[in-house]
């Protein structure tokens, strides 16, 4: 079975954090998939929530590493953080998208569609999918409900362009072409690649 990565793991800059996450399998209460598209918001960033200082709402980006920052997007959409780098940095990992594997059925349920390709394309899709709201506010990474294994294969992170609607300093996300891993015969390694006509991600 794949190593379980510890809060240790996220106590480095969140840039290196973030490539390290694509190929990882999420799991939250038993359901979720493997991590395909994140994106890394360094305290020094404009867009990142914690730049203009400690608030009520993102306190946990200020505390040790390895923890949940869960916040609602325009009212709207729960989004999944994971806090990056040592105490008081600040920095978190925006997770996109995953390519589902475990609990399909619960998904389709939450989600109200039956195409695998939409269960979990975007941040507030994928919340939804997994059944992750507020509630799940500053939990740790490494203890139930969530489980975070590490990817059993090399594989090749692109960083690629930014949605349009994203503001343009925010660090490029990685991600993986058609929301999943795909071997290549007769090698040891993955790509995860896109191009901009494919992103497997909505922007909600």
């Amino acid at each position: 079975m794949p190593k379980l990565l510890r809060r240790s793991f996220f106590a480095r800059s969140v840039h290196a954090v973030a490539p390290d996450l694509i190929g990882a399998t999420l799991l939250f209460k038993g359901v979720g998939g493997v991590i395909v598209e994140v994106e890394a918001y360094h305290h020094t960033d404009p867009a990142a929530h914690s730049f203009g200082g400690r608030t009520e709402r993102n306190s946990v980006m200020f505390g040790p590493p390895g923890y949940t920052y869960v916040y609602r997007s325009y009212g709207v959409h729960w989004c999944l953080n994971f806090v990056c780098e040592p105490q008081g940095s600040a920095s978190a990992v925006l997770i996109r998208a995953l390519a589902p594997t475990q609990g399909l059925p619960a998904m389709r349920r939450r989600r109200g569609v039956a195409n695998e390709r939409l269960l979990c394309a975007g941040p507030g899709r994928l919340c939804q999918a997994l059944g992750i709201t507020g509630a799940q506010y500053a939990l740790a990474l490494d203890a139930p409900p969530f489980e975070i294994r590490a990817r059993t294969q090399d594989v090749d992170v692109a960083i690629g362009p930014l949605p349009q609607q994203a503001v343009q300093n925010v660090i490029a996300p990685c991600f993986a072409d058609d929301a999943q891993l795909h071997s290549t015969p007769g090698t040891k390694s993955s790509s995860a690649r896109t191009t901009r006509g494919e992103r497997p991600c909505s922007w909600t």
